[in-house]
């Protein structure tokens, strides 16, 4: 019951749109991006930062009782944030309504906590992250644990018009975290008036290592297992969303390299927590993974209700 609570808050109107700050170019775009969806759905939008104040006054220990207008400056350049970051939004949106919050607790547990209700919690990353380790802890915690949909915008501004007038695209795999990626995939879709593409690879196996094979699935009775699965996980989302073409992509194999390449003529991918074979204990599938560090595009993670 808490659950489902839980949900239809988020899709209340009384949801906010909620973005993390620290003041950097990653941070900025994504307040842009964040300032944007809010204006274009009525919603309020709620910019964030934590001081991590607990780490910062272990950190300083006694200098701190020497010198105590070092946390102070803390919090000063915390409310620095989130008001330059508010004053970005309102170049997006004059009548944008926006709220800000400067806490004491650490980024993550932050975000974390107002994921409960939020309509989406935003977060930016910065270039092609190389491996999992350097997206950062805070980013790393919110999109594993996170509720609801957090959303990493990737990439720069200089094309964020022209990715308006392109697809929403939604990894599918039959598991039932891709049911709540699905979900979330028609509902960004219609709110942004554009067509989806759902994409189905039959195998998880890397696709580099079938390099020279074809992509596309030569065996007929593969071929319709796999659109069965693709089939039977659109099933009533169609008939939901009648105003959303939905084009189906299948493959052999590689979802993640699926995923990256429609990433570059995308304006948002779509992915669950974790895939098919995911184990619960893991922070995010595989696939999941990989599409957060090096999409082209701001990429949404998908949590199940739970």
């Amino acid at each position: 019951m808490a659950t489902d609570r839980n949900g239809r808050s988020r899709r209340s109107a009384a949801a906010a749109v909620v973005v993390g700050t620290d003041g950097s170019d990653a941070a900025n775009r994504a307040v842009r991006w964040a300032a944007e969806t809010a204006s274009l759905r009525g919603r309020e939008l709620l910019i964030v930062h934590g001081l991590d104040l607990m780490a910062a006054s272990s950190a300083l220990g006694i200098y701190d009782v020497t010198v105590p207008g070092v946390l102070e400056n803390i919090r000063r350049r915390g409310a620095e944030y989130v008001a330059a970051a508010a004053a970005l939004a309102g170049t997006v949106d004059p009548e944008l309504r926006i709220r800000t919050e400067v806490a004491e607790e650490d980024p993550s547990r932050l975000l974390l906590a107002r994921s409960t209700d939020a309509h989406l919690v935003v977060l930016g990353a910065s270039g092609d992250s190389g491996t999992f380790a350097h997206l950062g802890s805070t980013l790393l915690a919110v999109t594993a644990h996170g509720h609801g949909c957090i959303v990493v915008v990737r990439g720069d501004d200089t094309d964020r018009h022209t990715r308006a007038a392109l697809p929403v695209v939604v990894g599918v795999d039959g598991s039932r975290t891709s049911d709540a990626a699905v979900a979330a995939a028609f509902n960004e879709a219609a709110q942004r008036s554009t067509w989806l593409i759902a994409v189905h690879a039959w195998s998880d196996q890397r696709f580099d290592r079938f390099a020279g094979y074809p992509n596309a699935i030569s065996n007929p009775d593969v071929a319709a297992a796999a659109h069965t699965v693709v089939a039977e996980q659109l099933a009533g989302w169609q008939e939901k969303y009648p105003e959303v073409d939905v084009v189906r992509k299948v493959y052999l194999f590689g979802p993640r390299h699926q995923l990256l390449a429609w990433s570059k003529v995308a304006q948002l991918v779509v992915v669950g927590s974790r895939g098919r074979g995911g184990f619960r204990g893991l922070l995010l599938g595989s696939t999941s993974n990989a599409v957060v560090q090096h999409a082209r595009c701001p990429v949404m993670v998908a949590h199940d209700a739970r």
